[in-house]
């Protein structure tokens, strides 16, 4: 394969994605492929290309910051180039400024071309104080990777950027590591010395020292008694660094080895930047054995796990910054646990494997090329984040006969927006269907729903689950967390532990569990609020899943969450919504034939002033739903304050042999 790279920044500047670039030219040579990069010139290149071929272009100083180069080629003239080399794919690396004229070229010159992404430029506008910037910004990335035929994301927390950017053509693409070079026996007793006493602890930064990775906030730290701070790094905020943090020690530049000892010789790695779409020292400390604090936005919310090799803080709240690392810092045993723990979640993060990865989608997008030239339907994507899918019920294992069954959650559960066929300010809802299913598939069947409008996680763990147990309940569905995953700083595996809690403790009292997970309308550009609820139900699947419970991951059910399953207020369903949510709970429950009454329902009662109803104008929609929802909470209200669950206990729902009595009719 011949492979053009088109580089926003290279040699001899060393950032991530220089470092990038060279491991994927050091994989494309060993597996036998042919390279060019088109680059900017910046000065005199003393490293090895591993056989590519290069072009510098010239290039200007990036005003502020002289060791970022920008490049105004224009596209006929990289056409050119690229027409001489004729590449099977163009691979644009942190797209930007040269990157727009390299897609450009390369749909010139019919060839496909692979973006991938690596720098929230417009993040960064904000703290290089270019506020007003920042949306046009936005839609030129956008406008770019909309244009490109794939676009490689490093983390969930871009590809919910670019979603929100109406980029479709997605797949993740994280990075390697070099666990030979970054390995814990690399630790230093001189280095350390060099630095600091022997009874500190050095806790360290290392990156380029500049206003988006805001080492500023590590002030918080150098505060910290018996905690020496250590920044290893260049780049233009470093005088002013040095003015603000005075007792801190300062290395400079590091790479290679020399790096890879500094990292393996600290204590305790932090990252307060909060505009990373990966975050590689981070994964490099990791690998060094270091425990990490990191703050809980962007990559590292992919990389770091919480209370087992490292701690994500609020991002800002430099309190709970300096919490964590004292937390680390005052106890050895802890840091020596979070660091071999640390060490092995990286094992099996290496650049050789992320290597064939990239050729892997390199073929992806030859194959959406043709298909888009020949109007041959290719598929876009594969699963951008790794999800678990809804279990699907064991066909040779009995249904039990279960006698009471509880449900337990928030508006969804309560039947909010569920309508048909209810009198005015009632509703059914999706659970209430699914009794009535469990009922008429059985002898009938005790029910109770405790769900609330508005309830969050501690309200269900803490109330209506007790409340389902004193019921007697021996089926209980979980369906919690949406009004938790929509606040600002949420944290989602722990929400999750905390109903995973839940469950294991009804597992162990004999009480079957069906958890469903919150999700949202597909069409919905929720941007990082999309990222919390695929990390709440990753981790939910995975906890349920292990106390032995039943799951339906309705977030990844495309029936679910398709645009006709969703009432006017754009955050509930429908009363379609509700009835195919209650038919795939009792798919997975076991019920006979649930998925063929599925089909007859929406045959019968299919709903249409619903599902065909046009949605609301923004207007009318901010007036109507979400003006009346922003004064609840900034007046610290909620729609459900001073409701009651509709049945808090239980009801006998007739069975089927019940009806037949009832209607005189013989079995």
């Amino acid at each position: 394969m011949r492979v053009a790279l088109l580089a926003e920044s290279f040699l001899p500047h060393m950032n991530g994605v220089t470092h990038s670039l060279l491991q994927v030219l050091g994989h494309l040579e060993r597996q036998g492929h042919e390279a060019l990069v088109l680059a900017p010139r910046s000065g005199p290149v003393d490293h090895g290309l591993h056989g590519a071929r290069a072009e510098f272009l010239r290039s200007v100083p990036m005003p502020g910051y002289p060791e970022v180069r920008v490049t105004f080629a224009g596209a006929r003239r990289l056409a050119g180039t690229l027409a001489d080399f004729d590449p099977d794919v163009v691979h644009l690396a942190s797209p930007f400024v040269l990157g727009w004229q390299g897609v450009i070229a390369a749909e010139r010159i019919g060839a496909p071309s692979v973006a991938v992404y690596q720098t929230d430029v417009p993040a960064y506008a904000e703290r290089y104080r270019l506020p007003g910037a920042a949306p046009m910004l936005a839609n030129h990335v956008g406008r770019l990777h909309r244009r490109a035929t794939l676009t490689l994301a490093p983390s969930s927390a871009a590809v919910a950027q670019l979603e929100g950017y109406g980029v479709e053509r997605l797949r993740r693409w994280a990075r390697g590591v070099d666990t030979d070079r970054f390995r814990p026996d690399r630790r230093s007793l001189e280095w350390r010395r060099r630095h600091a006493a022997d009874d500190e602890v050095l806790v360290g930064y290392v990156g380029r020292l500049a206003p988006e990775k805001q080492v500023e906030d590590l002030r918080a730290v150098a505060a910290i008694d018996g905690v020496r701070l250590v920044v290893i790094g260049g780049g233009p905020a470093r005088t002013a660094l040095e003015t603000m943090l005075p007792d801190a020690a300062f290395t400079g530049f590091l790479g290679g080895d020399a790096l890879a000892e500094a990292m393996a010789s600290l204590d305790v790695f932090v990252h307060p930047g909060e505009s990373e779409t990966f975050c590689q020292t981070v994964q490099e400390a990791l690998a060094s054995g270091v425990p990490v604090v990191a703050t809980g936005r962007g990559g590292p919310l992919d990389l770091v796990s919480s209370s087992r090799d490292g701690w994500l803080y609020r991002p800002g709240d430099l309190d709970e910054l300096t919490a964590r690392v004292r937390d680390l810092a005052g106890d050895d045993a802890k840091r020596r646990a979070f660091g071999r723990a640390a060490r092995e979640g990286v094992a099996g993060r290496s650049w050789s494997a992320l290597g064939d990865e990239l050729l892997g989608h390199y073929e992806h997008a030859r194959d959406l090329h043709r298909g888009a030239r020949t109007g041959t339907p290719v598929g876009v994507t594969a699963p951008v984040v790794e999800r678990m899918p809804r279990r699907e019920p064991d066909a040779g294992r009995p249904r039990p006969a279960w006698q009471r069954f509880v449900a337990v959650g928030d508006s969804v559960t309560e039947g909010l927006c569920d309508s048909s066929r209810m009198a005015a300010g009632e509703y059914r809802g999706w659970a209430d269907r699914l009794a009535m299913l469990l009922a008429q598939s059985a002898d009938g069947i005790g029910y109770a729903n405790l769900a609330v409008r508005s309830r969050r996680v501690a309200d269900a763990v803490d109330v209506q689950l007790p409340r389902a147990l004193d019921l007697g309940a021996d089926l209980v569905t979980v369906l919690i967390g949406g009004n938790d995953l929509v606040r600002v700083g949420a944290r989602a595996e722990a929400l999750a532990d905390r109903v995973g809690d839940a469950v294991d403790g009804l597992r162990g009292v004999g009480c079957d569990v069906l958890v469903v997970t919150p999700f949202l309308p597909a069409h919905a550009r929720l941007g990082s609020v999309r990222v919390a609820f695929e990390r709440f139900a990753e981790r939910l699947v995975a906890r349920a899943d292990g106390a032995g419970a039943m799951v339906l991951d309705a977030s990844a059910h495309g029936g679910l969450t398709a645009r006709g399953m969703w009432a006017e207020d754009r955050v509930h369903l429908n009363s379609s919504g509700h009835r195919a949510l209650a038919y795939a709970a009792a798919d997975v429950l076991g019920v006979p034939d649930a998925a063929a009454l599925a089909g007859l329902d929406a045959v019968l009662h299919g709903d249409a002033d619903e599902l065909d109803a046009p949605p609301l104008p923004d207007a009318e929609w901010l007036v109507r739903h979400a003006m009346p929802w922003a004064g609840r909470r900034l007046l610290g209200r909620t729609a459900g304050d001073g409701r009651v669950a509709k049945h808090d206990a239980i009801v006998h729902l007739r069975g089927r042999d019940d009806e037949r009595e009832r209607r005189g009719i013989r079995a």
